[in-house]
């Protein structure tokens, strides 16, 4: 069985991933994959570079941020190749910011939705990455509300900061092994 592992940007879904793999459970991190892909594969790079210009991370995040059409042709190149890569790589699990935006919920058997207040993400994001409110409620626009992808998926593990996750993950590892 294969399960994906969603959440909007600062709903800390990397952190519930990191638990996974505390007990021993391989997770593929799509985002990481995508960097490391564009590194590594000139294909990539060269349809990137032809879109964009510049692949500096900056610029990158401009043009992303600039439109959604931008984002759309970016995310044609680079979700192929994700998608591509986690099929190749043998892992059952795959973390996705994006996975209902991207397609990339037709790979996974079953969802694992990561949620927090939108208070608390803004504030995560804003000290993760050093921004201002205002971006990150830029990052936050562009993905799907929380709500939507809470119906859709198949368990919810609230990261408010609050709630103990050890045993919501306990409930979640039960239920799959059903």
């Amino acid at each position: 069985m294969k399960i994906g592992i969603t959440g909007g940007i600062g709903s800390g879904k990397s952190y519930v991933c990191r638990l996974l793999e505390r007990r021993g459970i391989e997770v593929y991190d799509c985002d990481a994959a995508a960097k490391r892909l564009i590194r590594s594969s000139s294909r990539l790079r060269r349809q990137l570079h032809e879109l964009i210009g510049s692949l500096e991370k900056a610029d990158i995040s401009r043009f992303l941020l600039a439109s959604e059409d931008n984002q759309r042709a970016v995310n044609a190149i680079v979700h192929p190749a994700v998608f591509d890569d986690f099929e190749q790589s043998g892992m059952q699990w795959m973390e996705s910011a994006i996975l209902y935006e991207s397609g990339a919920d037709k790979l996974v058997d079953r969802v694992v939705v990561v949620t927090a207040p939108e208070e608390v993400r803004i504030e995560r994001i804003m000290k993760r990455d050093g921004i201002t409110r205002e971006k990150a409620l830029q990052w936050i626009a562009r993905q799907w509300p929380q709500e939507l992808v809470r119906e859709r998926a198949d368990v919810e593990i609230v990261n408010d900061g609050k709630a103990e996750l050890a045993p919501q993950i306990d409930e979640l590892l039960k239920a799959l092994s059903k």
